[in-house]
């Protein structure tokens, strides 16, 4: 079994090589892929150090930048792993939970499995009240229109098959992956599990990057996405419809101008 992190990079000088560490600590069988997006604080002469270091990390240069979600789509493209988790580099989320994700995938029961910060027992710092109104908000929403009942739409944790994942078109560039791939894995009738994490927020000052234009963009992506027909239903859509078109032309009568 191996295991495919996508870690998305922006100016993460601070806390990338030990975010790297603890990744790489973790006893799985484990491919790192590290998607710098055109950061300029010193983050990929750090990941070029730290690739010639472990034979496990692959990096990716983004030739500008372009967003979270760009990232992860190139990252998640390049993945070979049997089940793909998203990982950001802040230290907030703690990859030797990396085992609460994967059970429901290894066992069968799943195809995607949420790090839920707001449901179990476990350590939860606690920071701005605003965003976990905001946080509510969005996951309220997000089950409304998915009919899903997930209480942390907005976790970085996501795990996935990664059959499951690379099928998906994905379209976001920024933030808006969160609420983009819940909607699309609900049109798709996926199997969710929802299992508790531990959570260790950062404050603005610490490098906390998403905003209220994030949030408004995850409001829209919810409406966007809960709207449109996905890819690959418009396909058999338009396969029906054409299926259809040329069986009635098959056995439409011949119109005769004789008199």
């Amino acid at each position: 079994m191996k295991i495919s992190v996508v870690m998305p990079i922006y100016n993460e000088r601070a806390t990338l090589r030990e975010m790297v560490r603890l990744v790489l600590a973790v006893s799985l069988d484990l491919e790192l892929i590290c998607v710098d997006d055109s950061s300029t604080d010193g983050s990929r002469e750090i990941l070029a150090e730290l690739q010639k270091e472990h034979a496990g990390i692959r990096v990716i240069l983004q030739p500008k930048n372009m967003g979270k979600g760009a990232a992860l789509r190139q990252g998640i493209q390049q993945a070979t792993g049997d089940f793909v988790i998203i990982q950001d580099a802040d230290l907030e989320y703690d990859p030797a939970e990396y085992p609460l994700l994967l059970e429901p995938l290894i066992q069968g029961k799943a195809d995607v499995v949420y790090g839920s910060r707001f449901m179990g027992g476990r350590p939860h710092r606690v920071l701005y009240f605003w965003h976990r109104v905001g946080n509510w908000i969005l996951t309220l929403l997000s089950n409304a229109i998915t009919n899903l009942n997930l209480s942390d739409m907005e976790t970085c944790y996501k795990a996935f098959r990664r059959e499951t994942i690379q099928s998906i078109r994905l379209e976001e560039n920024r933030f808006g992956f969160e609420p983009e791939v819940s909607v699309k894995i609900a049109k798709r009738r996926l199997r969710v599990y929802e299992v508790g994490i531990s959570y260790s927020g950062r404050t603005y000052a610490e490098g906390k990057k998403i905003g209220w234009k994030d949030g408004v963009r995850a409001l829209w992506c919810l409406m966007k996405y809960g709207m449109k027909v996905p890819a690959s239903e418009q396909e058999n859509v338009q396969s029906k419809s054409r299926q259809s078109e040329n069986e009635s032309g098959r056995h439409e009568k011949p119109v005769s101008f004789e008199s």
